[in-house]
């Protein structure tokens, strides 16, 4: 089985424009993401996919490896499937430029995913993280998914899932944590399809998947990390990295 890692960079963002290039104690948010994920040694090769010469040339300049996207792409997983069409390679993990700090424990729990799914019943894998503050339930932010009996993923969404109707009730809830682990087939199923109304109203490329009836796989971590969505973020990121 070959296994690689993508991880997609667009230069431009909402919240904070240009935060992968900003410094994290002497490197750059995406070159500090590169090498942790280089590190893990859990990939047969890494690649960052950018849209972006800063972000190609950071990479290429420090030893890594790039790749530029030829389309414009309104999610991660179409720029990844645009750079993997034509590749031999069987499972894909999408990283996120963003976290730095992604863990090899984490990643090696998606790998077994796939390595134990003989009858290729999952078609991705991705984390969540139980949660329990308030705050963070109902920020519109941090995106929810909801679970079944074997931890496929039956929604995720921006709302608080489920709606607490009886607070009596033992309901646990989990944060989308935006690491991917898809099968070729039906990462390039994607890219094919066009978006449905779900992703459109949620504008959560994950729902495309289930709105098409792809399985998702969940996986529990207990490692929150730090995603670097805002200039506050950074600056906590910089704290734990000291």
């Amino acid at each position: 089985m070959r296994i690689i890692s993508m991880i997609p960079a667009r230069y431009s963002a909402t919240r904070f424009p240009g935060k992968l290039m900003q410094d994290l104690n002497g490197k750059s948010v995406i070159l500090r993401t590169y090498e942790a994920t280089v590190a893990s040694n859990l990939f047969d090769d890494v690649y960052v996919v950018t849209d972006s010469n800063v972000i190609f040339e950071e990479i290429e300049n420090n030893g890594g490896k790039a790749i530029m996207s030829i389309k414009e792409h309104s999610s991660g997983s179409d720029r990844i499937a645009e750079a993997v069409e034509h590749m031999d390679v069987d499972v894909v993990i999408n990283v996120q430029g963003d976290e730095p700090f992604t863990d090899k424990e984490s990643l090696e729990k998606l790998i077994e995913v796939f390595k134990k799914d003989d009858k290729k019943e999952v078609d991705l894998a991705s984390l969540m993280v139980h949660i329990t503050d308030k705050d963070e339930i109902n920020n519109p932010n941090t995106v929810k998914v909801i679970i079944d009996t074997f931890d496929f993923a039956l929604y995720f969404s921006r709302s608080p899932i489920p709606y607490a109707r009886d607070e009596n009730v033992n309901v646990k809830y989990y944060k989308h944590k935006g690491v991917y682990a898809f099968r070729k087939e039906a990462l390039l199923d994607f890219y094919k399809l066009p978006m449905l109304t779900l992703e459109a109203s949620e504008k959560l490329e994950q729902l495309r998947y289930l709105e098409y009836g792809k399985r998702i796989k969940m996986v529990e971590t207990d490692i929150q990390g730090i995603e670097i969505d805002t200039p506050e973020d950074l600056e906590r990121a910089k704290k734990a990295w000291r």
